[in-house]
């Protein structure tokens, strides 16, 4: 009989999408033919307009004032009656209830904290279900994450770990294996030998959200002797004031890819934000990260997890990044290879097909 596996996620964060949809793909590759998936966004499902609405205007929250979201983030942190809040969620509840009457999942596995609460809200404490809590964020973990009846946390890292165990967690119920990032970036090795005397770092700057700035940055960048390469997402209105400021350099402007995997392991370095999936994805690709926007809150504990294990480094103004770059370059490149190794050893690519076979074995 084939196991029923529902993962739930939401929009509010790149980071809970990009793991809902690294542990399906994984279960594709794992079990193809042992395991019926259904991925949803019951938030987005169950609001509709009004989801949209309060997705949006938290995404410009974090970016244009992420110390305004500091202040809420923890607001969120000190609450210890979730429960209560979670039953006010009716629209949500009664759209969640319906789905598992009629999936009768095996386990849900949550990338979003809110539905570990509402599960055993519905169900009650005999549930006949599986839930399973994948912790986007490192180190600074809000306590809506670990506050829940979940039978299964997955952390990205022992640091994270730590942070639970910490909380009261019981050990058992933590499970280290890294970030579920895509499946492809277990296809890559790593091929970035840099050898000084006849090839050019390649550096990748991805532009998020919060895009003031991004022009000067690019800019700076094509000044430096290295092979550069902007990705822009979606944000197709950015591309001239970036082509205007490289200004006819040798530099690739990529749109949304599907190549992100591919291109950070050819990447010597990443310049981006400290968001849960992009640190993740720089870890699983073996890449060091330069750091230039932090959110309050959940992206600090991102950036502690690079700087602490000196895998790269924060840096804010252009200015900085500039300098940043051309330390890490220098002497025959003494930094950039101090990152390197560093940041190898927190790397675990296969991720989501071990959450995936772990799953399959409850």
């Amino acid at each position: 009989m084939k196991k029923r596996i529902l993962i739930l996620t939401a929009g509010f964060g790149e980071g809970h999408n990009s793991a809902a949809r690294g542990i399906r793909d994984g279960l594709a590759r794992v079990a193809p033919n042992q395991a019926d998936v259904e991925l949803r966004d019951l938030c987005a499902e169950a609001y509709g307009p009004i989801n949209e609405f309060v997705r949006r205007s938290y995404l410009a929250l974090v970016n244009s004032a992420p110390g305004a979201w500091g202040i809420v983030y923890r607001w969120l942190d000190r609450k210890t009656d979730y429960d209560t809040e979670f039953r006010r969620l009716t629209r949500l509840k009664n759209h969640f209830a319906p789905l598992l009457a009629h999936f009768r999942p095996d386990m849900v596995v949550c990338s979003f904290p809110a539905y570990a609460n509402m599960l055993q809200e519905i169900l009650g404490p005999e549930r006949h279900c599986k839930c399973v809590v994948v912790v986007t964020d490192s180190i600074t973990i809000n306590a809506s994450w670990y506050r829940s009846p979940a039978d299964y946390f997955l952390v990205a890292n022992e640091q994270s770990a730590s942070v639970l165990r910490s909380t009261g967690v019981v050990p058992e119920k933590i499970k280290i294996f890294g970030f579920p990032v895509s499946p492809k970036f277990a296809d890559f090795t790593n091929d970035r030998q840099l050898n000084s005397h006849n090839s050019k770092p390649r550096v990748l700057h991805m532009i998020h959200a919060a895009t003031r700035g991004a022009p000067e940055l690019a800019g700076l960048l094509v000044k430096l002797d290295v092979d550069l390469t902007v990705t822009i997402g979606r944000a197709d209105k950015l591309r001239p004031a970036i082509e205007a400021a490289t200004n006819g350099h040798a530099t690739k402007i990529v749109g949304w890819t599907d190549q992100l995997p591919r291109m950070l392991h050819e990447s010597h370095l990443l310049i981006g934000k400290a968001g849960g999936a992009t640190v993740q994805e720089t870890i699983a690709a073996g890449c060091p990260m330069i750091i230039n926007h932090v959110v309050a809150g959940q992206e600090e504990g991102n950036a502690r997890l690079i700087v602490e294990t000196n895998s790269g480094v924060i840096a804010i103004s252009p200015g900085e990044v500039v300098a940043q770059i051309e330390r890490a370059f220098a002497n025959d490149a003494k930094q950039w290879r101090e990152w390197a190794a560093n940041i190898h050893k927190l790397s675990r690519p296969r991720a989501s097909l071990d959450i995936a076979e772990f799953l399959m074995s409850l």
